[in-house]
């Protein structure tokens, strides 16, 4: 699915979506990885959500966000409870859902300026 938002002037944003890639700035991506507005980790060595652990979400931690969206592929799954308080112990917001609701939900958050970065799983 295609989207499109006319006020996004930041160097990454999600152009589309499919049930296996991302698209962003009309560059397709099969693996998972890390975007914020500004930065793009791929690949990103998590396949599934039971990968995520302290070392690899450090990659989030180190971009300082306000806010982590994590995409978990074409089903929303949550992450185990040591993951979530990980992200509470950083004092940071993270917000679990699909990757189709990720995509729409980061593009609106970068376009309100918002310190946002997204953990994307893809092939699982």
């Amino acid at each position: 699915m295609p989207l499109t938002e006319d006020k996004i002037t930041s160097r990454y944003h999600i152009s589309g979506y499919h049930d296996n890639a991302i698209i962003i700035n009309d560059t397709h991506y099969q693996n998972s990885l890390v975007v914020s507005t500004e930065t793009l980790h791929s690949p990103w060595a998590v396949n599934s959500i039971e990968d995520l652990n302290k070392n690899n979400i450090q990659v989030i931690f180190n971009l300082e966000p306000e806010v982590v969206l994590l995409g978990t592929g074409m089903r929303q799954q949550f992450p185990a409870a040591k993951i979530s308080a990980l992200f509470a112990q950083q004092g940071i917001g993270v917000e679990v859902m699909n990757n189709g609701a990720l995509c729409r939900t980061f593009n609106i958050l970068v376009a309100e300026g918002r310190a946002v970065v997204a953990g994307i799983l893809l092939g699982n």
